[in-house]
C-alpha cells in the first residue's frame, strides 16, 4: 500500500517510519477481514483490518489532530490479532495498532467521560488493593445497573457476584523449592520467575497457587521476584505509554535481579495470556531506547507460558486418567499473539482429558482486556457467539489459559470454566478445582 507521509514526520520519529513500512506490505488483498471479529459484528469496511491501515495511512499523511471517525474506528479493534496471523503478506499489524494508538492519545483529546474511565482503569488494574474496593463499590451500585447504559453498565454488569478469594500468600515476594521426594529435598531441575499477575491475584487466586504446585512437583524452583507486578498490558492497549513503560521497566529490573543473580533465572513463566503477549514485545517497545533495549530483549526471550514451559520439561503422566470431555477455548493472545496452538491441548490429552476444539475458534470472545468495559455492546455479541460455539460441542469443562476470557465466559457458560493450569495440577496430583466440586463428573 503506497503511502505519502511527509519526511518531516518520518525523520522525527522512528516509530512513524515503522508505520510506513508495515503500510506499505499491506497489499490490501482482504484476507483479514474473513477472521475479523468487528468486521464479523459490523459489516464495515473501517472495522477491518484493512480499513484500519487506510485509516491510519491517512492519519499519518495528514498529521496533526487525528478525526474522531479514525479513534471510533482504531478503538473498535480488540488487538485480537487474528489478521496477522493469517495474512500472507506478513503485515505486522499489532506493532502498526500499538503506535496508532500512541499517536491519537498525543494528538486527540477524549471526551472528559472517555478519559476519566480510560484513567480509571489503568490505575485501578495494576494495583490489587484499589482493585478490591473498586469490586466492593461496584457491588454496591450494582443493584441499580439498569439505570446505566455503556462503559458505567458494562463495568457493573462485571462485578463479581461470588465472594472474592482472600489475598493468597502465594503472591507476595519468595521463592518455592521443589516438592520434596521420599521425604528428601530435591535439586532444583530448573529456576524460574512467576509472573503473579495483577487480576487474577483478585478475581482467582487458584491459578498461581496451582501454577507453583505444578512447577514444584516438576523439580522447578519458582521465585516470585521482589518489584514485579502488571505488566503494563492494560495502559498499553490504551496508547498510555507514560502509564505502561514504569510498570515495564520495573518487572525488567526486577526480574534481571533474579537472572543476574547467584541462582540464575532459566526463564520467566507466565500463566495469563494477555500478559505473556506484552512481555514477549518488551524488546520492541524498547528498543529505541539505548538504556533499557538490551535488558528488554533478554526477558522477551526468557518469557514462557506455562504450557511452553511444561512441554519444554515435560508433564508426568497421571497415575489415573480421568477421559473428561474439555473444550479448550484459545484465547486470541495465546493462538494469534504468541503463537501457541497445540502445546495446551497436548498437555491436556497428556494429562488424561479428552479435547474438544470450539468451532470458529479463531474469533475473539471480546474480552480483550478492558475492551468489553470500553465497547460493550461489540463485546457482548462477541461473547454471546464464542458461548453457543463452546455449548455445541456438549464439553463437561471449559479450559482456557486467559484469565480475561474466563471471566467474560464463566457466568453463561453452562458448565465448569477452569484455567488450563488447574487442570494440569490436578490430574498430577493437585486437589480438585473449586469449579469443579460438587459438579456431576464423570467419563463418557
Amino acid at each position: 500500500m503506497l503511502s505519502h507521509i511527509p519526511q518531516a514526520a518520518l525523520d522525527a520519529d522512528p516509530n512513524v517510519q515503522l508505520a510506513k513500512d508495515i503500510i506499505g506490505n499491506c497489499v490490501h488483498c482482504g484476507v483479514c477481514l474473513s477472521r475479523c471479529p468487528t468486521y464479523a459484528v459490523k459489516h464495515e469496511e473501517n472495522d477491518s483490518p484493512r480499513g484500519r491501515i487506510f485509516l491510519m495511512k491517512d492519519m499519518y499523511e495528514k498529521g496533526g489532530v487525528p478525526d474522531a471517525k479514525t479513534v471510533e474506528h482504531l478503538d473498535r479493534c480488540l488487538t485480537c490479532l487474528a489478521c496477522e496471523a493469517i495474512c500472507p503478506s506478513g503485515v505486522e499489524y499489532s506493532k502498526l495498532i500499538a503506535h496508532g494508538r500512541e499517536y491519537v492519545e498525543e494528538h486527540y483529546k477524549r471526551p472528559l467521560f472517555q478519559r476519566a474511565v480510560r484513567e480509571l482503569l489503568v490505575r485501578l488494574i495494576p494495583n490489587a488493593r484499589l482493585f478490591r474496593l473498586a469490586i466492593f463499590g461496584g457491588r454496591l451500585g450494582r443493584p441499580f445497573r439498569g439505570l446505566f447504559s455503556g462503559t458505567l453498565r458494562a463495568m457493573l454488569d462485571m462485578v463479581p457476584t461470588n465472594p472474592l478469594p482472600a489475598p493468597s500468600p502465594v503472591d507476595r515476594p519468595q521463592t518455592f523449592l521443589p516438592a520434596p521426594q521420599a521425604g528428601k529435598a530435591v535439586k532444583p531441575r530448573k529456576r524460574v520467575a512467576l509472573l503473579n499477575g495483577c487480576v487474577q491475584t483478585v478475581l482467582d487466586t487458584a491459578i498461581n497457587e496451582a501454577t507453583i504446585r505444578l512447577l514444584q512437583r516438576h523439580g522447578v524452583e519458582v521465585v516470585v521476584a521482589a518489584g514485579s507486578g502488571c505488566c503494563g498490558a492494560p495502559a498499553e492497549h490504551m496508547g498510555d505509554e507514560a502509564q505502561a513503560l514504569p510498570l515495564v521497566k520495573a518487572n525488567i529490573d526486577a526480574w534481571l535481579r533474579e537472572a543476574d543473580g547467584p541462582d540464575g533465572l532459566d526463564a520467566i513463566v507466565i500463566n495469563t495470556s494477555g500478559c505473556g503477549t506484552s512481555i514477549k514485545a518488551y524488546g520492541h517497545a524498547l528498543r529505541l531506547d539505548p538504556e533499557w533495549a538490551d535488558k528488554a530483549a533478554r526477558v522477551s526471550a526468557m518469557a514462557r507460558d506455562i504450557t511452553e514451559f511444561m512441554v519444554e520439561i515435560g508433564l508426568e503422566k497421571p497415575a489415573t486418567p480421568t477421559g473428561l470431555r474439555v473444550v479448550y477455548h484459545s484465547a486470541c493472545s495465546m493462538q494469534h499473539g504468541q503463537r501457541i496452538v497445540n502445546q495446551p491441548k497436548d498437555l491436556l490429552r497428556e494429562a488424561g482429558f479428552t479435547v474438544l476444539d470450539v468451532p470458529e475458534g479463531y474469533l475473539c470472545c471480546g474480552s480483550a482486556g478492558t475492551y468489553n468495559l470500553l465497547q460493550p455492546d461489540i463485546a457482548n455479541e462477541l461473547k454471546e457467539r464464542k458461548l453457543r460455539n463452546i455449548r455445541s460441542v456438549h464439553a463437561q469443562i471449559a479450559a482456557s489459559g486467559n484469565i480475561g476470557c474466563m471471566t467474560q465466559l464463566a457466568g453463561e457458560a453452562g458448565l465448569p470454566f477452569v484455567h488450563t493450569v488447574e487442570l494440569l495440577d490436578w490430574a498430577t496430583g493437585g486437589p480438585e478445582p473449586a469449579a469443579l466440586k460438587g459438579q456431576k463428573l464423570a467419563a463418557e
